[in-house]
């Protein structure tokens, strides 16, 4: 290969040099990058609607976490540009890869909020079915769901479905072996892949700085040859066009593509954390100043594709799903112990089946 080709072949795996933006965050109007188209309108306002639902759906998690409904809950408010422009630029046979801080995309793809939090909540299983759904088990191991997403990739091109898998990934997953093995896997397979980093800055406390001394997540894909892009994770316009040329680059047969998104995680990384110990209050303020729902709010407003009638719709069907979330936590699962030995193996083995006989018995001890 030529020094001229290879040049060319590199720059065609570079993100832009900043990320791509097309609404500031006061919500005007900017000129984005050539090449990227802003979505049509109707999607547009479907982001809205489903963004103010996502946010009262995180809110409502983290105050059941407080009242003792769930074990745990990690917040994404701050992120809900991402959470639904993931979710909106797949089709419905295309797959999904979460992490465990995807709640809201997860809602958003139209799953029972019950059963999305059956996992938090401490249930033995995902709580929904990931083949009906096409959404894998919410991943808490760094990492790991990037391997299965490429797996689950190369096997739907395989059967010659027209499918595009996406991975969601935090910044601290990126720091993991599993996410450069399954860049590398993707790449030289051509495997219809969407790698997408949500980069809220913290690796729990670890800061960004601490993680890697790369200019951008985006550019950790050249080495693969995977195609990269990073994006203002917090202009729902920008990642949500950004990511259906993503996804649509991997539909067509050119493989994986990596997209960075820079976000923020505006409260802790979850109920058991105290953000306050490692970053400055300074530094959330100004975020909040970003604040991605306000944004898009905004923008839609100026260009008068959004009312205040259709605002308060909106306020007022994410109330009425928050409230039927209350009513479905609300109520305390009965726990069966001998559940503990379902789907385990297959075939039982006799060591399994003589310690459910044990616990059987002493659960419903014969009477005299």
């Amino acid at each position: 290969m030529s020094v001229k080709a290879l040049r060319q072949a590199v720059d065609g795996l570079l993100p832009s040099l900043a990320p791509v933006r097309f609404v500031a965050p006061d919500g005007r109007p900017v000129k984005p990058p050539a090449g990227y188209a802003e979505p049509a309108d109707e999607l547009l306002r479907e982001a809205y609607r489903r963004m103010v639902l996502g946010r009262r759906f995180d809110t409502q998690a983290t105050a059941l976490t407080k009242q003792g409904r769930l074990a745990v809950y990690p917040s994404s408010r701050g992120q809900e540009a991402c959470q639904i422009a993931g979710v909106l630029a797949l089709r419905e046979q295309d797959w999904l890869f979460p992490t465990y801080r995807d709640s809201v995309a997860l809602v958003s793809r139209g799953i029972d909020p019950i059963e999305v939090l059956t996992l938090l909540r401490g249930g033995w299983h995902c709580g929904y079915d990931a083949a009906a759904t096409r959404v894998a088990p919410q991943c808490t191991p760094l990492a790991t769901q990037t391997i299965h997403a490429t797996g689950m990739a190369e096997a739907l091109r395989r059967k010659g479905e027209d499918s595009v898998v996406m991975a969601f990934i935090g910044d601290g997953g990126t720091s993991e072996g599993d996410f450069h093995e399954a860049l590398n896997y993707a790449a030289v397979l051509r495997a219809p892949v969407v790698f997408f980093i949500q980069n809220n800055k913290y690796a729990i406390s670890v800061p960004l700085s601490r993680q890697t001394a790369a200019p951008s997540l985006a550019y950790k894909g050249i080495g693969y040859g995977v195609p990269s892009e990073q994006v203002d994770g917090n202009d729902l316009v920008a990642v949500l066009s950004v990511l259906l040329a993503a996804v649509e680059h991997a539909r067509s047969g050119e493989g994986p593509f990596l997209v960075e998104a820079h976000t923020y995680r505006m409260e802790a990384h979850t109920n058991a954390d105290d953000p306050t110990r490692y970053r400055p209050q300074r530094e959330v303020e100004e975020w909040g100043t970003a604040d991605p729902l306000a944004r898009l709010e905004t923008y839609l407003r100026g260009r008068e594709l959004l009312g205040a009638q259709d605002i308060e719709e909106a306020k007022e069907a994410a109330e009425a799903f928050a409230a039927r979330v209350r009513a479905g936590m609300n109520t305390d699962v009965e726990a069966d112990p001998m559940e503990l030995f379902d789907h385990v193996f297959a075939e039982p083995t006799p060591q399994l089946l003589e310690q459910r006989a044990q616990l059987a018995a002493e659960l419903h001890p014969q009477e005299d």
